[in-house]
């Protein structure tokens, strides 16, 4: 199995700290917010890890390399411009290859046991989705499950965030009747859901969106 990171967003919400850093080799606890999510891949028994790189993305090749520092083999897929969630998983599609692969976005820090979804057999769908109870910061969810099916979007303060992890299916982006260079993964999820084809779970444990510049410090000053 293979893991993909999504890491070529520009950050803006983080700057001035991303004028110059990408945001994915912003440090907590000594370490890359990249790197913290290297060494959980490794922990579930992934080897290979796709990374998606744009804005500043030199710097994170250079930092990171092939990978062997980590125990890794790095590909990085390179991107004239963010191509956004969907768009950045069809212009990787040739390193991916055709079984289930693990997508973790760049700025999500989540102690979740990544190895539990990647051994979740999909039997016949098109991936699986982690969920988490809505932050404070989100006045509503993203979706909504019922016995594991997902459902979509419901009403105010209702239902779960998306984690910004997945299991899925490369053919659930490559069959996309709608793919374009530059499109989000949502309106695929959305496509899928109608069809009965993701499944999701919740956690509950410690997860977080490092969006801002206030959220990396709790982070900084939790792990110190």
């Amino acid at each position: 199995m293979k893991a993909m990171i999504l890491a070529a967003g520009k950050g803006t919400r983080m700057q001035p700290l991303t004028l110059h850093t990408p945001k994915p080799l912003l440090e907590a606890g000594g370490k890359s917010l990249i790197e913290h999510q290297l060494d959980r891949i490794k922990s579930a028994g992934i080897h290979e890890v796709i990374i998606n790189i744009a804005y500043l993305g030199e710097q994170i090749r250079e930092h990171l390399g092939d990978g062997s520092a980590y125990g890794l083999r790095i590909h990085y897929s390179v991107e004239p411009e963010p191509l956004e969630t969907a768009g950045a998983i069809a212009h990787a599609l040739p390193l991916l290859g055709d079984e289930p692969f693990l997508l973790l976005n760049g700025d999500v820090w989540c102690e979740f046991p990544l190895e539990q979804l990647c051994q979740h057999p999909l039997n016949g769908s098109s991936g699986r989705l982690l969920l988490v109870n809505n932050p404070a910061f989100k006045t509503h969810g993203d979706f909504s499950i019922d016995q594991n099916q997902l459902l979509g979007m419901l009403e105010l303060g209702e239902g779960y965030t998306y984690a910004g992890i997945a299991l899925l299916l490369p053919a659930l982006v490559a069959d996309y009747p709608n793919k374009r260079k530059i499109f989000a993964l949502r309106e695929v999820f959305d496509a899928a859901i109608a069809q009965g084809q993701l499944s999701a779970e919740v956690y509950r444990g410690d997860w977080r969106d490092i969006g801002t510049v206030e959220r990396l410090q709790e982070l900084r000053d939790d792990l110190s």
